[in-house]
């Protein structure tokens, strides 16, 4: 079989003794980076061979689904399965190789088969797995591709060929690697639901095949990933249109109300419209973060193929880049517009905010001095009563002095009791005055501490 294993970097543990002489902490996973680093994610492959590669979007939680599918396959074609813990694996099953990747939201099944061919395509890799497995692979199809790479000693194809085997009638394809290879596609799903990209192996080294492929099976995969905000982007451009359009009336109507009522209802409204928008940015951004990051890779991985024009075709560059820049410039205007709305609405709800406080601050103040002026009355209603207090009291002292003295009277003391009592009334008078002012006078001074 011409396939071979997967080309990675040697553990650490076995490129060199752990022992060292520098006796300083060593960073808990420094090993696991290093060996990231060195690692090679591309198979040795030698043409002719056929390859079918899936990508499934899934939860990460259903990884250990994923290795427990892995493990029944190996389990009836006698290989050890994957470690529990494994992420990567990738294994000879005689007829067919099995490659199986875990990323962070999706999987990737890629299925090699190293056998002659006359019709590329016309045979798949795939139908070497057998279907009821690959029936119950957990997730959603993203990306489903064909692809055949025919040896340096067949002929190339013609373009009449070309456009009969990719059946589209529409063909794009350049020459790669430093001229290297040719690659060809029509970026279409066929009737077997898979995308098709034929190679012909012009001068490519051994290990510039496995590279080559592993970027072509990486534009093909990230540049769908780069897509997928694209279908809610469009569905959130009415959302946010009408969210714009009821900011500027509520903006409009903040001009013209007068009264605090209807400006902390105009409030309530725009908290509303806040919480929408942050609710439309909070189910997005993490999509066009994503979307942008998968973007970069794919320019990146396009311009690591080295194109050079095959006369009369469309090159994958101008092919991938101007669909994919329209979409992603769509998801960053939407990205944008959210931003700037969120922002507008920040401003005017606090503008409206410090609206609605000054207004309460008014009416906090008309109430105090409402309250104040209502002290003042009561104050000087107090006073009068303090006043016609020093009379009922004088009135009732006289009234009890009255009564001792006709006692003297009626005892035989010879008293004239009118004289008396008239005689005492500005002494009860001045005294009941003085005591009650001194009570008063006391109470201010215990107010005032």
């Amino acid at each position: 079989m011409n396939v071979h294993a997967s080309f990675t970097a040697t553990s650490a543990e076995q490129q060199f003794s752990r022992q060292s002489s520098l006796h300083v902490p060593e960073y808990p996973e420094r090993l696991e980076l290093h060996t990231e680093l060195n690692s090679v994610a591309y198979e040795l492959l030698a043409p002719p061979f056929e390859l079918s590669h899936l990508v499934l979007i899934s939860e990460r939680d259903r990884v250990d689904q994923e290795r427990q599918l892995l493990g029944e396959l190996c389990i009836r074609y006698g290989i050890n399965p994957p470690g529990a813990h494994e992420s990567d694996f990738s294994a000879d099953f005689g007829d067919f190789r099995l490659r199986w990747e875990r990323h962070t939201e999706y999987s990737t099944y890629t299925i090699y088969r190293a056998k002659p061919f006359n019709v590329p395509f016309e045979h798949p890799a795939i139908n070497e797995v057998p279907a009821e497995w690959v029936a119950r692979l957990p997730g959603e199809l993203l990306v489903a591709t064909h692809i055949a790479l025919e040896d340096r000693s067949r002929p190339k194809r013609s373009l009449h060929e070309l456009v009969t085997l990719f059946s589209s009638g529409t063909v794009i394809g350049s020459k790669v690697a430093g001229g290297a290879a040719s690659v060809w596609s029509d970026n279409q799903i066929h009737k077997d639901n898979f995308g098709r990209i034929l190679i012909h192996d012009d001068n490519l080294r051994s290990r510039q095949v496995g590279r080559l492929v592993q970027r072509l099976l990486e534009i093909e995969t990230y540049r769908m990933l780069a897509m997928l905000p694209l279908p809610v982007t469009r569905k959130i451009i009415p959302r946010l249109e009408r969210a714009d359009q009821r900011l500027a009336a509520l903006i409009a109507s903040n001009v013209e109300t007068n009264s605090i009522e209807d400006e902390q209802r105009l409030l309530e409204e725009l908290t509303k419209l806040a919480a929408e928008t942050e609710r439309m940015s909070a189910q997005t951004s993490h999509r066009f973060n994503a979307s942008r990051a998968y973007y970069n890779i794919v320019k990146l991985r396009i311009t690591e193929l080295r194109e050079e024009r095959i006369e009369g075709l469309q090159m994958l560059q101008e092919f991938m880049i101007q669909r994919l820049s329209s979409a992603m410039g769509t998801c960053e205007l939407v990205h944008t517009k959210l931003e700037t709305l969120s922002t507008r609405l920040g401003r005017a709800s606090a503008l409206l905010r410090t609206r609605v406080d000054l207004s309460m601050e008014g009416q906090i103040r008309d109430l105090l001095k409402s309250m104040d002026n209502r002290a003042h009355v009561q104050l000087r209603m107090q006073e009068t009563v303090e006043g016609l207090s020093v009379v009922v009291l004088s009135y009732y002292l006289l009234g009890i002095l009255g009564y001792g003295l006709k006692a003297l009277k009626a005892a035989g003391h010879d008293l004239d009791v009118e004289l008396v009592t008239g005689m005492a009334i500005p002494v009860v008078v001045l005294g009941v005055f003085f005591i009650v002012t001194g009570v008063r006078h006391i109470f201010r001074k215990l107010q005032r501490h």
